[in-house]
């Protein structure tokens, strides 16, 4: 027998009778949620596509507006991270509590935005002045709810809706299985959304600078050191000159350009070694520089340049333009201060 095996006996003879049902309720709560997801994946359809519709016109890339989401207890704290899920894929959301809009916060909502209404029962009172205001003021309504002849999916304007399966556990009250969609269903029109306008990985960088996604995502550009503070030295010049230009500029190399400016070779400090003599002094730079230097482009992710630096076992790097001109220079400490690593 394995050790994972006999490990996993091990647990399992010391679980309690009390415990084995526990487990048992764990799964039959997952498997609840696995079964809402794929009645949801079924019954998606062209409801779904005009929601997209309605939200890609005002929030949309040269849009104005913002995509409202409201919802009441456990449906607000769902549409509280549909709205977060949309802002940070490119799409302006903001969370309208429906109690609070009563009081002041319609006032938020202006006739340049979409609202997402989420409610199971789709007959949830709080929502009513919310529904009044939009309805009055001709803003686009998208509801979210299992119930097709409710009152909110009658009044909204694209009406999406979730399959009607009971919420887990044995009394079958709390909002689970019904979140869990609603959630999932968030998710797909913030996806959705996000590929229709042609999201990348660098707009995604815009809205996470922070932790580490923002860290993964960020770019070479951020982080070198361009114009006076890169060496660069002409490759007819004495290399006398080259070690003044590497010691000043700290970074133990030199860039090496031909006459048109182009990067065509470095000289680095293993370079000096390697052609120490008498007369190093009066050759030229381009005797001792070494060719076809590894380069990167400041568009390349930091993980990636750093990744290859490692394997190329150099500690600098320079950045140059598409047409080869050196344009910046980067030291494995920039990476490891950025928390790249």
């Amino acid at each position: 027998m394995s050790t994972s095996a006999r490990a996993d006996t091990d647990v399992n003879s010391e679980l309690t009778s009390q415990g084995t049902q526990d487990i048992a309720s764990g799964r039959a709560v997952i498997d609840a949620a696995a079964k809402g997801l794929h009645a949801l994946s079924d019954i998606l359809g062209a409801e779904f596509a005009q929601a997209i519709e309605v939200l890609s016109k005002i929030a949309g890339e040269g849009a104005s507006g913002r995509v409202i989401v409201s919802g009441m207890g456990k449906s607000g704290h769902i549409a509280r991270k549909i709205a977060a899920t949309l802002a940070s894929t490119g799409t302006p959301a903001q969370f309208v509590h429906p109690g609070e809009a009563s009081h002041g916060d319609l006032g938020m909502i202006t006739e340049h935005d979409a609202v997402i209404a989420i409610s199971n029962s789709g007959e949830t009172h709080e929502l009513s002045d919310l529904i009044e205001y939009v309805k009055r003021f001709g803003i686009p309504l998208i509801s979210i709810t299992s119930k097709e002849g409710s009152g909110l999916h009658r009044s909204s304007d694209v009406g999406l809706r979730l399959p009607s399966l009971p919420e887990a556990g044995a009394i079958g009250l709390a909002p689970t299985t019904s979140t869990t969609m609603t959630l999932a269903l968030g998710d797909a029109l913030a996806v959705a959304l996000l590929e229709r306008k042609g999201f990348t990985a660098g707009d995604f960088n815009t809205f996470h600078p922070g932790g580490k996604l923002g860290r993964q995502l960020l770019r070479v550009g951020a982080l070198m050191h361009t114009g006076s503070d890169v060496p660069v030295i002409q490759s007819t010049r004495p290399m006398s000159e080259a070690i003044l230009e590497m010691t000043s500029k700290h970074f133990g190399c030199t860039a090496v350009i031909d006459d048109e400016g182009r990067l065509c070779g470095v000289i680095t400090d293993g370079d000096l070694r390697r052609h120490m003599g008498q007369d190093i002094m009066d050759r030229e730079a381009r005797e001792i520089m070494t060719a076809e230097p590894v380069c990167i482009q400041n568009t390349d992710l930091a993980a990636e340049a750093l990744n290859l630096m490692n394997e190329r076992e150099i500690t600098v790097a320079f950045i140059v333009t598409n047409d080869n001109f050196p344009w910046g220079i980067v030291h494995l400490h920039d990476f490891l201060r950025a928390g790249v690593a």
